[in-house]
């Protein structure tokens, strides 16, 4: 990508996170890796989706980058703490796993963000392949209203109590073993 596109896309990213940080910058370049790995453009719908393993800074970047968003259906979480991300490209059906390496100790914050606008992404990350299965395309549930505080909640997070539909809120879990 041209540098001139590139820090234009970066200041979109920045403008979209509220600040400039070290995480938005992982998520940056994870999400321009993963374009160049897999031929990837912005997401009209869900033909790129990104499974992150984690909630931090940088899934803004991939959001503005790649058009992967929770309402979308195409970024979802599987949470690990983890600096990684997978990449899956519905079309093709390739995809690609890229996970954050260990960066030198010691750095500053600015020292860091540099670190990660500026290195190689083979120097940044370690690319393999996915570890989950592509995620089935998203689904519109049926609407159902909980027959204890009425509010409608999609069918499938709806329970049967006393043959009463509930939201998971106003569900009793039932655990013999909790005291």
């Amino acid at each position: 990508m041209e540098k001139k596109m590139e820090q234009a896309l970066w200041e979109r990213c920045t403008a979209f996170h509220g600040h400039i940080c070290p995480g938005l910058a992982i998520g940056f370049r994870a999400a321009l890796y993963a374009a160049q790995l897999l031929e990837l453009d912005f997401s009209q719908d869900e033909q790129t989706v990104c499974i992150a393993e984690n909630d931090a800074c940088g899934v803004d970047a991939i959001q503005v980058v790649l058009g992967c968003s929770v309402g979308k259906g195409n970024l979802l979480f599987h949470l690990r703490g983890k600096q990684a991300f997978s990449f899956y490209h519905r079309p093709s059906g390739r995809s690609v796993r890229l996970c954050l390496k260990p960066r030198p100790q010691g750095m500053t914050r600015e020292q860091s963000l540099a670190y990660y606008r500026e290195r190689p992404d083979q120097e940044l990350f370690a690319a393999g392949p996915t570890r989950i299965p592509l995620p089935q395309p998203a689904k519109i549930f049926r609407s159902v209203a909980c027959s204890r505080c009425g509010e409608v909640t999609a069918e499938q997070m709806v329970r049967l109590q006393d043959g009463q539909p509930l939201c998971l809120d106003c569900y009793e879990q039932y655990d013999r073993f909790q005291v």
